[in-house]
């Protein structure tokens, strides 16, 4: 096991750099000058000569050879020095030590609150297979599949704001400062990001379970008189447990890529309103440095999901 996880820790390495280097070569590709974005400001100013953009590109770095930007930045990133944002000249750590709790903690609350509400569901679904209760389950989990995560945050807002005029808070408490209003703060966000997931996993667990129904142990399970919820949460769902972490695995990424969009729509001060900020003033050091902590964040949950195989199948051994 220990060689193992040594392994795909240093196959991180090939994969961070492959990243780092997609996320390069695209934010180059694309239209705009962080130097000329500088220079004109929020305001759109024109009062600028080609020298002061020529010496504004030369402060930047971004005159240089592309692979000497590359490797420039990826050796000052190596050392724990992600630059500094270009836009506004504060140290990118900063605000990666400011922003990344809170995107943390409102991935971990939406898939903890979609895997708290998906599992019982499922299986509640598979144990009563064709019933009125398995009818309104799949209804619910393909109505929720089918709404995007930016509508369906968009809607919670709606809603809540014409009927109880409700609106979201613009001052942000950070959990270690007020736990209670930073949950009140996190949960409708939570809610939006895990709703498509919730519904997913459920529909995932619902098949796991039920193929596990039609295994021999199942049968002879049920045949030695064990009660009903022992055979389903001792046999049945733990067998059944494998492709639900694989999908729990896999939604973390992308639960993780959805607080972009929800950030912004709850006003929550966490990575993706950083992102997207960045994103408009092509803040290139920012934006690089988001991407490969995301990534590395990624790679770790993967790693994490396939010890847990070992840990569910004692079946499965890593040599």
């Amino acid at each position: 096991m220990t060689q193992y996880v040594i392994k795909r820790v240093l196959l991180f390495v090939p994969t961070i750099i492959f990243a780092s280097i997609l996320i390069f070569l695209l934010m180059r590709l694309i239209p705009g000058d962080p130097a000329l974005l500088r220079l004109v400001g929020d305001t759109g100013a024109t009062e600028w000569t080609q020298e002061d953009l020529d010496r504004e590109r030369q402060r930047l770095g971004t005159d240089r050879w592309l692979p000497l930007q590359y490797v420039f930045w990826a050796g000052n990133m190596l050392k724990g020095d992600f630059g500094e944002s270009m836009f506004y000249d504060t140290p990118v750590s900063e605000d990666l030590v400011d922003r990344l709790p809170v995107t943390v903690q409102l991935t971990v609350m939406g898939l903890a609150l979609a895997i708290v509400v998906s599992v019982p569901l499922g299986v509640l679904s598979a144990v009563r297979q064709d019933t009125w209760i398995d009818y309104v389950s799949r209804m619910f989990t393909i109505t929720g599949i089918a709404l995007p995560t930016f509508l369906t945050g968009i809607l919670i807002v709606y809603f809540l704001s014409v009927i109880f005029n409700w609106s979201s808070p613009l001052n942000y408490q950070m959990i270690w400062e007020n736990p209670w209003m930073n949950l009140k703060q996190m949960f409708l966000p939570a809610i939006a990001l895990g709703l498509y997931d919730s519904c997913f996993i459920a529909r995932v667990t619902r098949s796991a379970v039920l193929e596990v129904f039609r295994e021999d142990y199942i049968r002879t399970a049920r045949s030695k008189g064990l009660a009903e919820r022992l055979v389903i949460y001792r046999h049945a769902l733990k067998n059944a447990f494998l492709p639900i972490i694989t999908v729990v695995g896999w939604q973390f990424g992308r639960i993780l890529s959805g607080t972009v969009i929800i950030e912004n729509i709850f006003v929550v001060p966490g990575m993706g309103g950083l992102l997207i900020f960045s994103i408009l003033h092509r803040d290139y050091t920012t934006i690089q440095a988001v991407i490969v902590l995301v990534t590395v964040m990624v790679l770790i949950v993967n790693l994490t999901v396939d010890l847990l195989y070992a840990w569910l199948d004692p079946r499965i051994r890593y040599a």
